[in-house]
């Protein structure tokens, strides 16, 4: 393989291999040493952000939407499984496979491109969490915000754990979103024809700019720049061979592990929309963009009495979850483009401050409303920061001479190109729109 640096720090060293791999016996039991990353990566398609871009286009828009989550999951599955694949085959993430292809000062601006991605993130994060706070325990929104400086200490506790411990703590958060988010649905009672109908895309979406506005935002939310450099760097924390062979049933098992967790996502997501479009949409609220308002519409129209508790837990789990896995991603970046190598409470401290600042502003001066305009925001800057982290990516895997016999096939990197092209030309049209 031709990498100018054959020998590279490893990523996240103080987890690189830790966890040791058997490829004796069955299917499902070679499958468990592989089950978590994915996991850790699904946590980025429910963040908060989510929450406000399928919030706002469940109740605007009803169904329609809903093409948008399912095509923005196929493009994660595959984009997921070429981060998890340049890891595993060419033994380095995406951070320090640019700064190896780029040179310094293309690495430098990548770098800050990325860091602008994962502040939009914790942006979401924090003003989640906080919203959270503000509706199970009736904290105001900016002492809320002030409160999630102290998931520094949770962040260091659980790192100082094993790795397999954090994925463990991911795992069962998903979970609850998962269950909190299957009993809104069982009382929502969705029509199945309206759901059927909003899987299929329609030419609408591009027509209206409101409605390619919260695509895009969307688009953004589900498919985010951070997660390709997570993903690439945290499933080398499994011990494998360096035999041909153990790369491929390692890139085998670990794309299962990232289609599976990003199923679950999917669910989670839809599941969204399709509550505020059966909910609110069908009653006339087409103006619930607002966490708070669904969480105060949602026991009264639906005549549950813990849609709203659940709802609220739901974000809470959503906002700790991302968190723990913005601070690896935040870790990753730093050390990947710059080979500067921070404690991870440090890093963390750092990314949550740039965070806090624009949300606590927002939070004082525009209220409620204004945080809840600042998610969606955040999600469209993430969209537009997606190009820099897929492009390279995909040029990197449909590289024969840096991944070898991994090299992506020629219907995969047509396919690859294909989706790195849809979402550099809708970026551009939704500004050539602004404009």
């Amino acid at each position: 393989m031709t990498w100018k640096k054959e020998n590279l720090s490893p990523s996240l060293p103080e987890a690189h291999g830790s966890i040791a791999v058997g490829m004796e016996g069955g299917f499902f039991r070679k499958l468990r040493y592989f089950i978590g990353p994915g996991f850790m990566v699904s946590v980025g398609y429910m963040d908060p952000g989510n929450w406000a871009t399928d919030l706002a286009g469940g109740s605007k828009f009803g169904f329609t939407l809903l093409s948008v989550i399912l095509i923005s999951n196929m493009f994660a599955i595959l984009l997921q499984h070429l981060a998890l694949k340049l890891g595993i085959a060419a033994g380095r993430d995406l951070a320090q496979a640019c700064r190896d292809a780029f040179g310094k000062r293309s690495s430098f601006v990548l770098w800050v491109l990325a860091e602008i991605a994962i502040a939009a993130t914790d942006l979401a994060e924090v003003i989640g969490s906080a919203i959270a706070l503000q509706l199970l325990f009736n904290i105001p929104i900016p002492v809320g915000i002030l409160i999630t400086v102290l998931d520094v200490m949770l962040i260091l506790f659980l790192q100082n754990k094993s790795f397999r411990f954090l994925e463990i703590i991911v795992a069962t958060l998903t979970f609850t979103i998962f269950l909190c988010f299957g009993y809104e649905l069982f009382v929502s009672k969705p029509e199945i024809s309206g759901i059927l109908n909003g899987l299929l895309p329609t030419t609408e979406i591009v027509r209206n700019p409101e409605m390619l506005l919260i695509a895009i935002g969307i688009l953004g939310a589900t498919v985010m720049p951070h997660n390709l450099y997570l993903h690439s760097s945290i499933v080398q924390t499994r011990k494998i061979g360096d035999t041909s062979s153990a790369k491929m049933h390692a890139i085998k098992f670990a794309t299962i592990d990232s289609t599976l967790s990003l199923f679950l996502a999917f669910f989670v997501n839809a599941s969204i929309l399709i509550l505020a479009a059966s909910t609110f949409h069908k009653a006339g609220m087409h103006d619930v963009v607002d966490i708070h308002q669904a969480y105060k519409l949602l026991d009264p129209v639906l005549g549950a009495k813990y849609a709203g508790l659940l709802f609220a837990i739901a974000l809470l789990a959503s906002g700790q979850n991302a968190t723990l896995t913005g601070t690896l991603s935040g870790q990753i970046v730093m050390e990947g483009f710059l080979e500067i190598k921070l404690k991870p409470w440090l890093r963390r401290l750092i990314t949550r401050l740039v965070a806090i600042v624009p949300a606590f502003f927002v939070a004082i001066y525009f209220g409620d409303a204004g945080t809840g305009q600042l998610l969606v925001m955040s999600q469209v800057v993430l969209s537009m920061q997606l190009s820099f982290a897929v492009v390279p990516l995909v040029l990197f895997t449909s590289s024969k001479s840096k991944m070898g016999e991994f090299v992506n096939s020629k219907w995969l990197t047509i396919l690859s190109w294909s989706i790195a092209a849809f979402i550099i030309i809708l970026n551009l049209y939704m500004l050539l729109t602004f404009i």
